[in-house]
């Protein structure tokens, strides 16, 4: 079992607890800064996450740590499933993914849900598919969400996910934790007004377990088969996982 560190956006109170009101804080700033502090990249990561699912042509998709929505609507768009279901305990975030599905004109496919990751109210084997895309690391117990990903999803159902990660090698590994702990706080401070959120978003990312290990934990959590692939030189990493 993966020994999770604790890490906390703020200073009192139970983690996800603070983790929501740190999503609704960030909510109105949330897309764009995502954007400008990946340079846009973030969208072709989400792309190769989807991707994955194609061949299996999902209709049934449960979206974890859904926030705005974008991740969603993507997938939406590229897979055509029947129905698809956007969860997070952020109704901040989920009410603005909210205004985009109605834009699109979507509301037909996606839904959204206040859902606590580690205790989902779905039945046992309900979706073809899971997805999730730069959310599980603020998970307060990443073995119990991913168990609980794995019970939501039928017998050969697959889950995708796109996370960010540290880059392994030099020279991009020194770059990016220069890039993590000056720039991406500062700016996001300035844009968010929440002084405590970006920096509490670096330290997530350090202390996630990545790569090999993260296949192990989600065999651990019932998955019969996973693998990995890093993109933009360790950044990302986007998983794939079977029940």
């Amino acid at each position: 079992m993966y020994q999770q560190e604790t890490i906390k956006p703020y200073n009192n109170g139970e983690k996800t607890t603070q983790v929501e009101q740190m999503f609704d804080n960030i909510a109105p700033t949330y897309d764009t800064l995502n954007h400008r502090l990946s340079w846009d990249i973030d969208r072709g990561w989400r792309k190769k996450a989807i991707k994955q699912l194609q061949p299996y042509q999902p209709q049934s998709i449960l979206d974890i740590a859904t926030g705005t929505g974008d991740f969603a609507i993507l997938a939406a768009e590229m897979l055509k499933p029947a129905r698809l279901v956007g969860a997070d305990i952020s109704e901040g975030m989920m009410e603005i993914g909210r205004k985009k599905v109605a834009e699109r004109g979507m509301q037909h496919i996606i839904s959204f849900e206040k859902e606590d990751c580690l205790h989902l109210s779905y039945a046992d084997n309900t979706f073809d598919a899971v997805t999730a895309a730069f959310g599980i690391r603020n998970f307060s117990d990443l073995d119990q969400g991913l168990r609980e990903m794995c019970r939501v999803l039928k017998k050969g159902g697959h889950l995708s996910i796109a996370e960010l990660t540290t880059p392994v090698s030099f020279p991009m590994k020194q770059l990016f934790h220069i890039y993590s702990h000056t720039i991406l706080p500062i700016y996001g401070r300035l844009i968010s007004k929440d002084d405590a959120a970006y920096s509490y978003l670096t330290k997530t990312i350090e202390a996630f377990p990545q790569g090999e290990q993260m296949v192990d934990i989600f065999k651990n959590a019932g998955f019969s088969e996973a693998k990995f692939q890093r993109l933009t030189f360790g950044i990302c990493t986007i998983y794939f996982a079977t029940k």
